[in-house]
């Protein structure tokens, strides 16, 4: 059986990119690098994973962080560039710093996981969702010893800027975590 490979996104949605109280336009410098790797596994015939940020009103993240991407609200929408792919896509709604733990996830690992060689990972932000989702993923992949490699294209994550959160200081700390729990950190896939 040829194993095959994963890609995915997390939060490349209006809520983080475009608009909204999280919403850093900077970091809509990864998307055209993003939409190259949602195009070639697409055409490989690979799944592709989108998670999206969305929350109720009032719910528990928010003690955290400022309101954002409200269920119902554009700023749960996948940024513009990759909603024509939607359809193709698994997409993932997540009420929670890390994707890894949703419900849908997880039935996903649960009937794919041995047919998986390669896990990529993309998105926003660096040090916070995607750093949590790579985690508890390389953790899951040792707990349950498993042949997987989980990569992160540095060209394909960032993060937001903000006075208690330095862009450049956030970013290389993510990516030092990421590599510390065993991704596999490239400058591109």
């Amino acid at each position: 059986m040829n194993k095959k490979k994963l890609l995915v996104i997390v939060d490349m949605i209006q809520g983080f990119v475009k608009e909204g109280n999280m919403a850093d336009p900077y970091i809509n410098h990864i998307t055209p690098e993003v939409l190259r790797l949602t195009k070639k596994f697409m055409e490989e015939g690979e799944d592709v994973i989108a998670f999206k940020d969305m929350h109720e009103i009032g719910c528990k993240e928010f003690t955290k962080f400022p309101e954002h991407c409200v269920k119902g609200t554009k700023e749960c929408e996948l940024v513009e560039e990759l909603q024509v792919y939607e359809p193709q896509m698994i997409v993932i709604p997540k009420n929670s710093t890390n994707g890894f733990i949703t419900p849908a996830y997880q039935n996903y690992l649960r009937i794919n996981q041995h047919k998986i060689r390669e896990i990529v990972v993309c998105g926003c932000c660096t040090d916070i969702c995607v750093t949590n989702f790579t985690i508890s993923q390389l953790n899951d992949i040792d707990q349950k010893n498993l042949d997987i490699e989980v990569i992160v294209p540095e060209n394909a994550i960032e993060t937001h800027d903000a006075e208690v959160h330095p862009r450049d200081q956030y970013h290389e700390m993510g990516k030092i975590l990421m590599k510390q729990a065993g991704a596999k950190l490239v400058k591109k896939y």
